[in-house]
């Protein structure tokens, strides 16, 4: 029994390790491919500032690298949707604020 107890510790031990290294934390970035309109840089220090990493992981995206969705499924209100809706924080369907995300 106390086996068991030691691995499934062992086992939860390293999860959470897994998930916060891949985690964007306060002052890092990752690059995503924004195709033509210029890559697109997030910035863990400035979501940090009004979101906790768990209001949109897993709720919102997944605790894995990579992924794709296109701007018409943001501007559906999915993935960076969710907050970027013009009420929560600046709205992506507002051409204005493409370059405030995709940088050429």
């Amino acid at each position: 029994m106390k086996k068991i107890f030691v691995l499934t510790l062992a086992v939860i031990i390293t999860l959470v390790m897994a998930v916060s290294a891949i985690a964007v934390p306060p002052g890092k970035t990752v690059e995503f491919d924004g195709k033509g309109a210029g890559k697109v840089i997030f910035d863990g220090k400035a979501h940090a500032a009004k979101a906790k990493c768990a209001d949109c992981h897993t709720k919102v995206f997944p605790y894995k690298k990579g992924g794709t969705f296109t701007m018409k499924e943001i501007n559906a209100g999915k993935y960076c949707g969710t907050c970027h809706d013009g009420t929560k924080a600046f709205s992506t369907t507002d051409a204005a604020n493409c370059a405030k995300c995709h940088k050429k």
